[in-house]
């Protein structure tokens, strides 16, 4: 009887346990459905993220670009004539940081002019496609009087080193832009570490910058297109020639789609496109002469030969 008792007792357990194991498999699978419906619902985000947004191109581009009107007054409107089913998300900030958001795959499409830096980024396999597409001048403005004697100088470097000589106020973008870079380099070739009460770094675009150097007036350096396009509600003066050491190279570079595959490559190519179209280059040719006296920019596409 103990035997034929506890085989009865096992038999309920078995029942028992049975009954428990179904339970919990049942929950165990409802819960797993519930967790598979959420999973698939946030893959679906996750894969309506990672589409490319055909309609829309995010364009990083230098504020000297934006600034000086070239953008929305010359390229947009003829993009958006061109391509009207796409829309175009301008974000201007310096060179270095529209090239830092197209190896985070941020945008599109780059127009930037900081040449050895764009050289990495295309080393580096950030963009597939880098076209030359303007150009124009740095140069260094102050006040009409002088102080540092910046206007009698024969190059860049040497007005640079009259301008820390002579302890003068100098305004830096300080934004890591090509304008910055450009700066930095010459202060480097002047055998100047710039620094103290006389150097300070706005953070801003050239067009606040210059608003301050005004302000304050300091020197800075400018690219020329956005000096002239301001030029009427300054007090500062050009005072450097064109020439080779301030020679100022823009470019449009297409962020690798490979890399980051929400990348409107497409669209990034339609731009290019337009920018080094003979349209857009003969635009360039006059932007700005009738208001200004002469061209912001010249067309620089005739570098791929067309």
């Amino acid at each position: 009887m103990r035997q034929a008792g506890s085989t009865t007792g096992h038999s309920r357990w078995s029942a028992a346990a049975a009954a428990l194991i179904v339970v919990a498999l049942t929950l165990v699978m409802v819960l797993a459905a519930g967790c598979g419906s959420e999973a698939d619902e946030g893959g679906g985000e996750a894969a309506s993220g990672g589409q490319v947004k055909a309609d829309q191109l995010i364009l990083a581009t230098t504020t000297s670009v934006k600034d000086s009107g070239l953008m929305d007054d010359l390229v947009l409107p003829a993009f958006n004539e061109a391509q009207p089913q796409i829309e175009v998300k301008l974000i201007a900030v310096g060179s270095g940081e529209a090239m830092a958001m197209g190896e985070r795959g941020e945008a599109d499409v780059l127009v930037v002019h900081s040449p050895a830096a764009e050289e990495e980024f295309m080393a580096q396999d950030y963009g597939t496609l880098r076209l030359p597409v303007a150009r124009n001048y740095f140069a260094i403005v102050g006040p009409a009087d002088d102080p540092a004697g910046v206007g009698g100088t024969d190059s860049a470097t040497a007005a640079m080193k009259a301008i820390a000589d002579s302890e003068s106020l100098f305004v830096s973008r300080g934004d890591d832009s090509g304008t910055n870079t450009k700066e930095l380099g010459l202060w480097e070739a002047a055998g100047v570490e710039p620094s103290g009460d006389s150097y300070i770094e706005t953070g801003q675009g050239m067009g606040e910058t210059l608003r301050i150097t005004n302000e304050k007036q300091g020197y800075t350096l400018t690219d020329l297109g956005t000096y002239l396009s301001m030029k009427d509600d300054l007090d500062l003066v050009v005072l450097t020639k064109e020439s080779d050491d301030l020679a100022n190279y823009y470019s449009v570079i297409i962020v690798n789609q490979n890399l980051h595959p929400t990348v409107n490559a497409a669209g990034a190519e339609q731009f290019a496109d337009l920018l080094v179209s003979r349209q857009i280059q003969d635009a360039l040719a006059d932007y700005g002469r009738a208001e200004f006296g002469q061209p912001l920019f010249a067309p620089n596409a005739s570098a791929l030969g067309r």
